[in-house]
């Protein structure tokens, strides 16, 4: 089904409401997800990315129907992942020597995912393609964000932007628009793509949008490969990223572990009462990673000034689930964040100690040395864990 954007530019991509797990089953996608393409139709006619795999031939299908295959000239290809290129051996198996335009780095992905030589046309920042009609495509690099081989195109006299995986989110609606959509669902659905995608590239996205800034494009429509189309106010998601690359903090304090027989968990709410009580307009955010969906702690990590981890010592060590939260944090390279380690053990206790040092591994300011306690926390205990969250509050 083709629905319109802005001038000859429409929509041809897949709502999956459906999916619930993304990137194999490391992202969670609560609201569904879109996979976006766009056809643009001037005297020539080009499509901008394509859709997943699984609905390959539905898509072909439907652009045969709409438009007929042999009406486009050209396929632009923002970037290869296989949610935005997976049509795209369908699509050269009917149209075989349909020109692919993309990056030198794109060239080498789109053949190392298929194993075909395609007629790919390279290009780099300030290369572009005359559709007619006044209407040009404009290519920008966008390297590591979030793949080596991602660009943005501009489709010049109708100051729309196509930037692949910046500016999306998974969320699949029937609406087609910002301004059509819960606002609320909306940027939840923002942070936590940035959060969980592009935070160890915030440095580059700071870098980019400044570059792009700086090229005085009008931009009147942002239409992003995932989720909603930007075309009420469409630079408040511009502003929002340069925000969130800037070692972006809230008044928050996340306090995350994993409790056996719950004395860790005993510990987590004493704690949490003692930061609240010394700070109370600090958002204090209490979860059990093994209950709780480990994309949307990500999220809550990102948000935190602060961040707490808690484990028993099992094993000489922690809990599998904080684990497997460490190494997700790691890799996402958080700035300018503290934190602090608690757990309770029952002989070894090394796990307070292994949460402090996979801290600092993350990139964090490590307040103290913990706080562990010996079997089940009594009232004592209790009162002590509450007196260092007032203490750990003083120091945040």
């Amino acid at each position: 089904m083709i629905r319109h954007v802005k001038g000859n530019v429409h929509w041809v991509g897949k709502t999956d409401w459906e999916l619930k797990k993304f990137h194999g089953s490391e992202y969670s996608t609560h609201r569904g997800s879109t996979y976006n393409s766009y056809l643009v139709r001037e005297g020539k006619t080009a499509l901008i990315d394509t859709v997943w795999a699984p609905f390959a031939k539905d898509f072909v299908d439907n652009l045969e129907a709409e438009v007929g295959l042999g009406s486009i000239d050209l396929v632009v290809q923002n970037h290869a992942e296989v949610d935005h290129s997976g049509s795209l051996p369908e699509l050269l198996r009917r149209r075989p020597g349909l020109p692919v335009y993309c990056t030198a780095n794109a060239v080498k992905s789109l053949k190392g995912h298929y194993h075909e030589d395609w007629n790919f046309q390279v290009v780099k920042t300030g290369d572009s393609v005359e559709l007619g009609n006044g209407k040009q495509l404009v290519f920008v690099e966008a390297p590591m964000l979030h793949w080596p081989d991602s660009m943005f195109t501009y489709l010049a006299g109708e100051a729309v932007l196509f930037p692949n995986d910046a500016f999306g989110q998974h969320y699949a609606s029937e609406f087609l628009f910002n301004d059509e959509v819960d606002q609320d669902e909306l940027w939840a659905e923002c942070v936590k793509y940035y959060a969980n995608i592009l935070t160890p590239f915030s440095p580059l996205v700071a870098k980019k949008i400044k570059e792009v800034v700086a090229l005085n494009l009008p931009v009147e429509v942002i239409a992003p490969s995932h989720g909603i189309i930007w075309r009420k106010d469409p630079l408040q998601i511009v502003t929002q990223y340069a925000e969130w690359a800037a070692d972006y903090r809230e008044d928050r304090v996340a306090i995350l572990y994993d409790s056996m027989w719950d004395g860790t968990r005993h510990l987590a709410e004493a704690i949490a009462k003692g930061v609240s009580q010394a700070s109370p307009s600090t958002d204090v955010r209490v979860h059990n990673v093994a209950k709780t969906d480990k994309n949307d702690v990500i999220t809550e990590v990102f948000k935190a000034k602060a961040v707490l981890l808690g484990s028993p010592t099992i094993n000489h060590g922690i809990l599998h689930s904080m684990a497997g939260l460490v190494e997700q944090m790691k890799g996402l390279k958080f700035k300018g964040k503290k934190g602090g380690s608690f757990g309770t053990y029952g002989w070894s206790g090394e796990s307070v100690k292994q949460l402090g040092a996979s801290l600092r591994d993350c990139g964090f300011e490590v307040l103290d040395e913990g706080f562990a306690a010996l079997w089940e926390p009594d009232a004592g205990v209790l009162a002590s864990a509450f007196e260092y969250g007032k203490s750990l509050a003083t120091r945040l």
